[in-house]
């Protein structure tokens, strides 16, 4: 309000000044139009001036403020988060410790259970051999015994064959005839 009436006062001094200038010369009717002019020209613009201008700071600031706030609220956020992952990662060194000691266990016992399936598969196998084994031995010695008779038949045969004559031949055949009526 007080700049409003220091504004008018300046501009009552110009146009006093205008008037004053134009008493002496012929143009002056003119040039106090012009200056009339300068002066509603100056005085709505000044008006509109003071009269948009400072609500529009007062959004501006306001507008400024509210985003200064949201902007300490979301710093304010993160470091709250920060702090969260800072706890989490402190709670992480002990996790892992106990996931490796899980670990190491699982492994463990995970190594004693394919040892002992292993001992379990190889007396398996043990066993399978032995019968394997003694298969083939009755094996072996059903079949040495088959030759072994094949050759005490053959053998016999040489010598039945080289002691037959043909009397003897006939003489058993004579037999076999008499047994058979």
């Amino acid at each position: 309000m007080r700049r409003a009436a220091q504004l008018a006062l300046l501009i009552a001094l110009a146009a006093g000044a205008c008037f004053a200038e134009g008493n002496e010369g012929g143009g002056s009717h003119l040039l106090l139009w012009k200056w009339a002019n300068f002066l509603l020209l100056a005085g709505g613009v000044g008006y509109l001036l003071v009269k948009l201008l400072p609500p529009m700071f007062a959004a501006r600031s306001q507008a400024i403020l509210k985003d200064m706030a949201e902007s300490e609220k979301t710093r304010q956020d993160a470091e709250a988060r920060a702090a969260e992952v800072d706890l989490r990662l402190a709670g992480l060194e002990a996790e892992l410790g106990r996931l490796r000691a899980d670990s190491q266990r699982e492994t463990q016992a995970e190594t004693e259970r394919l040892a002992s399936h292993t001992a379990a598969e190889i007396a398996k196998i043990q066993a399978q051999s032995v019968q394997e084994i003694g298969a083939a031995r009755k094996a072996a010695r059903a079949d040495l015994k088959r030759y072994a008779a094949e050759l005490a038949i053959d053998l016999a045969e040489k010598k039945i064959r080289g002691r037959m004559t043909p009397a003897a031949e006939d003489g058993l055949v004579r037999g076999f005839v008499r047994d058979l009526k």
